[in-house]
Parts: structure tokens; C-alpha cells; sequence
């Protein structure tokens, strides 16, 4: 079975913490290829000012030379709301039955998958790899029915994720990169640099665009 990573988020904008994290994920997991896949409009955050074509153009200059990355555009050519269930239906059906997705999740995330839309029904269609984002907090109780979600499906035994199309739970371990897509604007907005923080591609990107300029 080949395993395909989908790494969606708003990225706004992409930086090194997504990047490291695809590429070890990548390499630990033996994935074919990672997908990333900007939210054109994301159901759970409303405070995404710029637009998706412009994060897209974003995310495809810091993958550009990498041949296990590749970007997906098709939520942003879906109308409506950008739900992750919509995608998974998608891409199991372009990608056919020798592909397993493997939808990489931050665990705070998980934390409120109960909150997403037909969250019930993503394990139909994928497996889950949950990472530990560096900056989050010890989190709270799982909701009981995530708990029982993780009881049933989870597995250490990562060749379990090559055997069937998806209904697995696993954890991966990354490097720590604590660089966050809020820190990144806040220093932008103040005139200070990123370099180093995302890949300058990006940086010039940005500076050409006239992106996350501080309200005048």
C-alpha cells in the first residue's frame, strides 16, 4: 500500500516547523509523498486575512525543490466551507485503492476532533498520525468518545498503516521546531525579520505582495 501524507492547514504563512515536520514524517513512515493542501476557507478559524491563492503561491515556492512534496489545490477549488472530510472523499477516489492517506494531525488538534465536521467518518477514509506540537500546553481530558476512538483504533506498529486503507491511529515523535505562523506575522507586522523562520523564497514572496504589513 503506498502511503500518502496529507498535511493541510492555512498556511499563513508556511514556515520551517511545517516543513521539518513533513520531511521527518516523511522519512519515519516511509510516505510516498506528502500533500500539502491550503484551506481555502477554514471552518474553525475566521481571522485568516489573506487570501488563499496567496498562501497557495506560498506554500508551492518553499516545496518547489523537493520531490517528496507536492501541492493539492483542491480545496481551494471547492466551493464552500473547507472540510477535511470533503478532501479525504476526494483524494480516495482520484488516488484509488493502492493509496492509503495518512492525515498528519497536531495533538491539539485531536483534542477537538469531535468538534469537526463528520468527524466520525475520517477513519473511513484515512489513518491519523498525531505529532506533538513544541509551544502547546499539557492538554486537557479527552473527550470520552475520542478516548474510545483512540482505545479502538490506535497501533505503535507503523507497517500496520501499509495493510489496509485506512482506520489506524498512531503517534509519531518529530524534532521540536517551535515557530508558529502567528509568531511569524507579529514580526513581519513589526518590521523585524524572519529570516530563518520560513524559506526566503517565502520572505520575498511576502515583501513582493506587500503581505501582513501592521494596519496603517
Amino acid at each position: 500500500m503506498r502511503l500518502v501524507g496529507i498535511l493541510g492547514g492555512t498556511y499563513n504563512p508556511i514556515h520551517y516547523g511545517h516543513l521539518r515536520m513533513a520531511q521527518e514524517l516523511a522519512e519515519a513512515l516511509n510516505l510516498a509523498e506528502v500533500r500539502f493542501i491550503p484551506s481555502a476557507n477554514p471552518p474553525h478559524k475566521d481571522d485568516v486575512t489573506v487570501s488563499a491563492e496567496h498562501r497557495a503561491a506560498m506554500v508551492e515556492l518553499a516545496i518547489v525543490n523537493n520531490p517528496l512534496f507536492t501541492l493539492d489545490r483542491c480545496e481551494l477549488e471547492r466551493e464552500g466551507a473547507s472540510f477535511t472530510i470533503d478532501t479525504l472523499i476526494e483524494l480516495s477516489e482520484s488516488l484509488g485503492g493502492d493509496a492509503a492517506l495518512c492525515l498528519i494531525m497536531g495533538s491539539d488538534a485531536f483534542v477537538k476532533l469531535n468538534t469537526w465536521h463528520r468527524w466520525q467518518s475520517l477513519l473511513d477514509y484515512a489513518h491519523i498520525i498525531l505529532v506533538q506540537r513544541p509551544s502547546t500546553q499539557p492538554q486537557e481530558k479527552l473527550p470520552s468518545e475520542l478516548e474510545a476512538l483512540l482505545r479502538d483504533h490506535y497501533t505503535e506498529l507503523h507497517g500496520d498503516l501499509m495493510h489496509e486503507n485506512a482506520g489506524f491511529i498512531t503517534m509519531q515523535n518529530i524534532t521540536p521546531q517551535d515557530i508558529s505562523a502567528t509568531q511569524v506575522r507579529d514580526l513581519l507586522q513589526q518590521q523585524t525579520s524572519v529570516r530563518y523562520l520560513l524559506p526566503n523564497e517565502v520572505v520575498e514572496y511576502i515583501q513582493q505582495q506587500q503581505l501582513y504589513q501592521a494596519p496603517a
